[in-house]
């Protein structure tokens, strides 16, 4: 299938300081996302790499859709290979940059090499006139909001932002990558699962602007099939359910009611502070202090995001969401979602992963370590992560690195990454996906919400929303929009001219999953890997452990017959 002519690769030398601007293979034109940093970090890197040396890449990758018309469809890939799980690692984010790139004609962002100054920061500028590495040692450990704010003031207005907080500078494995939002000033969006701001900051890479200038939408082949699929699609969802108008911390009576709203380190699956932490609190605080819910990025039909006020009502966070809310709020028995607010703010200011500090804490507070609920010695340990103590450098390793500091036998995980909120306990096809997905526990992977599934739909319905959700992460969709394999496909095939059949979406999965498993098994990740931690296994939520059989679980590695209902089920994360 022939791609837009002129479409361009950005490959970045951070060793010989140089950028270069290369053709987009053409044979490459349905990869973006999730399945392109797949396909570049299977080519390219070496998977025995260091994580954080010169070998690995840093790969930022927007969707097939992005810069498009097609509603919610900007989102951005950040791949690399994982210092948190030492297998391949891809991270989605939402933000205006994954657009920004689209409209510029970049499929991706390749970094590689490393600095001979390790303490040399740079920035990587991007416009329509190509490419540069400028000096940005002047930005050096400063925190995303502060360092934002000091570009947004730099550069036009127009320009985005992609950045790695001080997190990500210490090489600390719980750190992500922010991007900033449809305002371009606040880095509140992450690609935060896996440590790849510790791999953006092994490169010296303190932040990419973006600049697209008066670049206009990427044009469909198809421009009047298109535009009928845009304007069907938006009509469709606006008369739907709005499941996420609220976001997603709306789903927490609900989670508590499944016994997955887990408790004080997932001893329990229900938290007595559930009613203060219900996103309902932070939507009945709009009308009193300001914030309301809003779009992360242009074109966005969804607007999950809420934007959070302070009681003075000044701008705190966004967006508060359901896993953060769990994990640094009912995990860490705290009980009030300011607090969480508080925190989520300090974790975004540093480039941290909201799921796993928040179970590392949990682990600290297991361990007795610090009080359960002590929100004020939280944030006091929080915002000294980025001063180096040896408490604050387990906390931003994750929940692995502050187990082996306590010495506490409680971490729960799946190849070294902590568990999301959605506990594989009552949702035992989540924890094959979590056992499977070849980036450890990450709910995005493959969330399957259905605790009445009998024990032969397991393996079915994980793998069902693997391959679902990893077509959605390569197509720039955002996975709460929903949509389906015959949803992306129709718009693929309008964007580009060409049908793209049941078949092809389904082996486009199928072959990026591959892709990644082939990746891990070269770095060296086994059979034995694909289990859940002992907590899991052994301690009780509700009376159920996860007990799927090893034997069982192992058929997710055989593609299973294309049912119909393959192509009609939802992305969920």
């Amino acid at each position: 299938m022939p791609g837009p002519t002129g479409d361009k690769m950005l490959r970045v030398d951070m060793t010989k300081q140089t950028t270069e601007l290369v053709d987009f293979p053409a044979a490459w034109t349905l990869l973006g996302g999730r399945a392109l940093s797949a396909r570049i970090l299977c080519d390219e890197c070496d998977p025995t790499c260091d994580p954080l040396g010169p070998d690995n890449l840093l790969v930022l990758a927007p969707g097939v859709l992005s810069g498009s018309a097609a509603p919610t469809s900007g989102r951005l890939s950040v791949g690399g290979k994982s210092p948190l799980t030492g297998g391949i690692k891809e991270a989605n984010t939402g933000g205006q940059p994954g657009q920004h790139l689209m409209k510029l004609g970049i499929r991706a962002i390749v970094v590689t090499g490393q600095p001979a100054d390790k303490e040399a920061r740079f920035g990587l500028e991007v416009s329509a006139d190509g490419a540069r590495l400028i000096k940005a040692d002047a930005h050096k450990m400063k925190r995303n909001y502060q360092l934002c704010l000091d570009l947004h003031g730099a550069y036009p207005k127009t320009a985005s932002f992609i950045s790695c907080g001080p997190a990500g500078e210490m090489r600390l494995t719980g750190a992500s990558v922010a991007t900033t939002d449809q305002d371009n000033r606040y880095p509140a969006r992450h690609a935060a699962r896996g440590g790849l701001g510790a791999v953006m900051g092994s490169k010296g890479l303190k932040f990419v602007m973006v600049d697209p200038g008066r670049a206009g939408v990427r044009q469909p082949a198809d421009r009047a099939g298109f535009g009928k699929l845009c304007k069907g699609y938006t009509k469709d969802y606006q008369a739907g359910p709005q499941m996420f108008q609220f976001g997603t911390s709306a789903v927490v009576p609900m989670a508590n009611q499944l016994n997955t709203f887990v408790y004080k380190n997932r001893v329990e699956g229900q938290s007595p502070d559930v009613q203060n932490l219900d996103g309902a609190r932070i939507v009945e605080s709009f009308e009193e202090r300001g914030g309301a819910m809003h779009n992360c990025m242009t074109g966005c039909i969804v607007k999950c995001s809420n934007v959070v006020h302070d009681a003075q009502g000044e701008y705190k966070t966004s967006a508060l969401e359901f896993e953060t809310l769990t994990l640094l709020g009912s995990n860490c028995a705290v009980q009030s979602w300011e607090d969480v607010a508080d925190m989520d703010r300090l974790c975004d200011e540093l480039g941290l992963d909201t799921i796993e500090t928040g179970a590392a804490l949990a682990v600290y507070m297991d361990a007795g370590k610090m009080d359960w609920g002590d929100a004020f010695a939280m944030k006091k340990l929080l915002g000294e992560i980025d001063r180096g103590s040896e408490v604050g450098r387990a906390i931003g390793n994750g929940a692995v690195a502050t187990g082996k500091l306590t010495g506490h036998h409680r971490v729960p995980h799946a190849k070294g990454q902590s568990i999301p909120a959605w506990d594989p306990r009552p949702l035992k096809a989540t924890g094959v996906t979590y056992c499977t997905s070849p980036m450890g526990a990450d709910h995005t992977a493959g969330l399957v919400v259905n605790p009445g599934l009998k024990p032969e739909q397991y393996v079915w319905e994980s793998q069902k929303s693997q391959i679902v959700n990893a077509v959605c992460d390569s197509s720039g969709f955002c996975q709460f929009l929903q949509p389906t394999l015959d949803d992306i496909r129709n718009f693929y095939s309008a964007m580009y001219g060409e049908e793209v059949t049941r078949e092809e979406i389904h082996d486009q999965g199928w072959a990026c999953l591959n892709d990644e498993w082939e990746f891990n098994r070269r770095a060296g990740l086994t059979a034995a890997d694909d289990s859940l931690s002992e907590p899991l296994r052994k301690d009780p939520i509700a009376g159920q452990v996860f007990d799927v059989p090893a034997d069982v679980v192992k058929q997710m590695y055989t593609r299973l017959p294309a049912q119909d209902d393959l192509f009609v089920t939802k992305a969920s994360g």
